[in-house]
């Protein structure tokens, strides 16, 4: 679903109503008559879905944590505000970039649509550039082959939906100089070659049952999840191009289900 293909939508109807009323129908009322049921309606809504349109398309926009592929940064059940205007100002609905502000930056955590399905948005953490040759192999991630260095800080279990328990190992992944935390399931092979997609620049990859290669397009973002095995990332599906980003996740306003996280800055 489209929210903000709908916003638009009654933001046109319901400003169509208004302006309508405002140069013609108005006019034609007397004092004791009555506003339509659609003119009342159009005029009080107009102004809220104005102000809701514009907050999001430029500024903030909330979002909620379905799964756990970003596994410990992120929770499920995370309701997450996405800064909109960090890496520009786009127009809604086609995302077209009107003014240049920042480039994502290795490390951050970022929204996009899914490149698979652009109606879904997606949260990863950028970990290539334009122009970089990542590499994954034995669990570990080479940025223009040097080790990004990933230091043990111990076990980390967490209960799946359906009640599955996951035994993983916790680090802190040091991405030129960006720590955050980070999982690996050791019970979980290097890659599933078997979930490799087609996809656009599919030839800037290589892969094998030890390491996957590849180079970034021009304009386009290399993305990880946090919990590497439990993930499908750019290493299955490809690269997120400059027009389907979304912004930058900094901040849980909400966990009904861990009241504690409320606050908490996205690193």
């Amino acid at each position: 679903m489209n929210f903000a293909l709908i916003m638009f939508v009654l933001l046109l109807i319901t400003g169509s109503v208004w302006l309508l009323d405002r140069l013609v129908l108005q006019s034609k009322r007397t004092e004791s008559t009555k506003e339509p049921w659609w003119v009342e309606y159009s005029k009080s809504f107009f102004p809220v879905i104005l102000a809701v349109f514009l907050l999001r398309s430029f500024l903030v926009e909330p979002f909620k944590i379905p799964s756990g592929s970003m596994i410990p940064t992120l929770q499920v059940g995370d309701f997450i505000l996405v800064n909109k205007f960090t890496y520009g100002i786009r127009l809604p609905i086609i995302s077209k970039k009107l003014v240049e502000i920042n480039s994502p930056n290795r490390g951050d955590v970022m929204v996009f649509h899914y490149p698979e399905n652009p109606s879904l948005d997606y949260i990863k953490r950028v970990v290539g550039l334009p122009g970089d040759h990542i590499a994954y192999r034995n669990k570990q991630v080479f940025v223009n082959n040097v080790l990004q260095e990933q230091k043990p800080e111990g076990d980390y279990n967490y209960v799946e939906t359906g009640l599955n328990f996951v035994h993983t190992k916790r680090y802190t992944e040091n991405l030129t100089g960006h720590n955050h935390a980070m999982l690996v399931n050791p019970d979980v092979p290097n890659m599933q070659i078997g979930a490799v997609a087609e996809f656009p620049h599919r030839e800037n990859c290589t892969y094998s049952e030890k390491e996957m290669r590849c180079t970034v397009p021009a304009g386009h973002y290399f993305m990880l999840g946090d919990n590497r095995d439990n993930s499908r990332d750019s290493r299955y599906w490809g690269f997120v191009p400059d027009n389907m980003i979304v912004g930058k996740a900094f901040m849980v306003w909400m966990n009904f289900s861990d009241l504690k996280r409320i606050g908490l800055s996205i690193d």
